[in-house]
């Protein structure tokens, strides 16, 4: 039997025991709880790791990555120049050691750091990798190409401006050593290098586009090697031998089944078949929260997370190219409501892009730019934007609305009841739709929606990592908006050395987007809501809610 269908059994058998009771919440650190008498000092003989995907990985190519569950395996794949330690500070990844002057960056590799077939990682294998993101001819489109645009030129030869990679600010000087230009002076860039898209890929991928998706032909330079990929079930990686600090790397694998369903995940952890359940890679039920902090209280833990719950509006159709009518759905919802009955995990209501977490001046971004400045929810001055938009829209009634989501039972859950508010209060006859997860994106992509279901998590500590999401380049804008005056405010926070500065003009830019045109229709602030075995030590889930499991322990038990 393979592992989806016992999975599946498992939950059956236990639905047939399940009891509901109500308790307190756990905040501890995840993979660091348990109860006196379950814990040991002593290394368990197997060191296999059991995980559930709750979807299939899009891809595991660093240049197409983005969203948590590649992210999150491709973390245990390959290793930038940096990376973040438990306490998400930056320290030496490939790169043993770098010299920064203004804009200028040289950073010395590893003699010793290797890829998986034996190659050395070179200062040759980042350059080709960062210009392969870079060239308008990759395909398809790197989503996060943006977030090379620190670098010098790098924008410009993306969007063909200049046709030579030589004028992109990345350089190999020799094989060990990374020479990088920078626009402008960028605090956060030490930690950019550390996110997926920064990592090297080894040259053989230039001649067969579908490397990434064949353990055979995926080579990597992280701490784990891919195995096994079979599609729609399982996926393994195990020790590389050939990774720099192998010697501080205990597992030997790390498996895991790709399982869709919430519940089944859940009997899963509570029958022993993975070590570990929940965000950001997988999924707990809404309604087994209570339950589980009864019965797990030492392991299930609900984490505050720099992380944004949104619904995305296709700005470039009917009826949501009005913004009175995106403003009207976004006040006749009401969000309290849906935390306390639907999402039952401590979310807080969000008005805003950037939610709490995020560094500001003095303060937290989010203390010193309140998201009440961006409205309320009313459900009359709902209808009355509703009706004015509808007059200057030529329309005598809303059609019919989709609402998509990528397969989750609690997408559905809080869309069901988005959609019940929005015809009760809006008159409106909403369909939800739910789709696999790279069909889900491909359509976001390509503008196939009316309104679409999306979140996102920083990916380094500064209101940045947000407000550039909706530029008019952006991978990541799957919404049809293109403003210049948010450009260019972007492009002024990008360029200032001045924090204040820097913050003012994104908190202008964040005003064009939600206040002014309501591009997104923000939801909740994230909390992060896993299972962890007593056992299982040194997971790191970090501010933002970023799952590594790279250097995990799993103790006698």
């Amino acid at each position: 039997m393979n592992r989806k269908k016992l999975l599946v059994l498992v939950t059956l058998l236990l639905a047939l025991s399940t009891v509901l009771a109500a308790c307190g919440q756990n905040n501890g650190n995840a993979g660091n709880q348990g109860s006196a008498g379950t814990q040991s000092d002593k290394l368990a003989a197997d060191q296999t790791f059991h995980i559930n995907l709750a979807s299939e990985p899009p891809t595991l190519d660093p240049a197409q990555s983005q969203d948590n569950v590649s992210s999150a395996v491709l973390r245990t794949l390959f290793e930038g120049l940096t990376r973040k330690d438990k306490d998400g500070n930056v320290v030496p990844g490939v790169a043993e050691k770098w010299e920064q002057n203004g804009k200028e960056y040289t950073f010395h590799l590893r003699s010793d750091a290797k890829w998986s077939n034996g190659d050395p990682v070179t200062a040759k294998d980042f350059e080709f990798a960062w210009k392969r993101v870079l060239d308008p001819a990759t395909v398809p489109a790197p989503p996060y190409a943006y977030q090379l645009y620190y670098i010098k030129n790098a924008q410009a030869y993306n969007e063909k401006k200049i046709t030579d990679a030589n004028q992109v600010g990345v350089k190999a000087v020799d094989d060990r050593t990374l020479k990088v230009t920078l626009e402008n002076e960028t605090p956060y860039f030490l930690g950019l290098t550390s996110f997926t898209t920064y990592y090297p890929v080894h040259q053989s991928v230039k001649n067969n586009p579908k490397w990434a998706a064949d353990p055979s032909t995926l080579i990597s330079n992280g701490p784990f090697k891919l195995t096994t990929w079979t599609t729609g079930q399982a996926l393994e990686v195990e020790k590389s031998d050939k990774y720099w600090d192998a010697k501080n790397i205990t597992l030997n694998k790390i498996t895991a089944s790709i399982v869709d369903q919430a519940a089944t995940e859940v009997s899963s952890y509570q029958s022993g078949q993975l070590d570990l359940a929940g965000q950001p890679i997988g999924e707990i039920p809404t309604d087994q929260i209570a339950a589980l902090k009864s019965q797990n209280p030492n392991e299930l833990t609900i984490k505050g997370i720099a992380s944004t719950y949104y619904y995305l509006f296709n700005t470039t159709s009917k009826p949501f190219d009005n913004v009175k009518i995106r403003q009207a759905f976004t006040k006749a919802i009401n969000r309290k409501a849906l935390i306390e009955n639907v999402t039952l995990a401590n979310q807080i209501p969000a008005f805003g892009l950037v939610p709490p977490g995020i560094k500001g001046v003095d303060k937290e971004y989010r203390q010193e730019n309140p998201d009440s400045a961006y409205g309320n929810e009313d459900v009359n001055e709902a209808k009355t934007l509703l009706a004015e938009g509808l007059k200057e829209s030529g329309l005598t009634k809303l059609p019919k609305i989709t609402l998509i989501y990528n397969t989750n039972d609690n997408h559905k859950k809080l869309a069901l009841a988005i959609a019940d508010m929005w015809k009760q209060n809006l008159g409106a006859e909403v369909t939800i739709q739910n789709q696999e997860w790279g069909v889900f994106l491909q359509n976001r992509r390509n503008l196939n929606y009316q309104v679409a279901r999306a979140g996102f998590g920083a990916d380094y500590d500064d209101p940045m990592t947000f407000i550039d999401l909706f530029t008019s380049t952006s991978g990541n804008n799957d919404t049809g908006f293109k403003n210049a005056e948010y450009d260019k405010l972007v492009k002024e926070a990008y360029s200032s050395n001045d924090n204040k500065a820097r913050n003012a003009a994104m908190k202008k830019a964040e005003d064009i987007l939600i206040k002014d045109n309501q591009v997104i229709l923000p939801i909740y602030y994230y909390t992060n809501i896993q299972l962890v075995k007593p056992y299982v030590k040194d997971v790191i889930v970090d501010y933002a809610g970023q799952l590594d499991i790279t250097r995990v322990k799993l103790m006698e038990h």
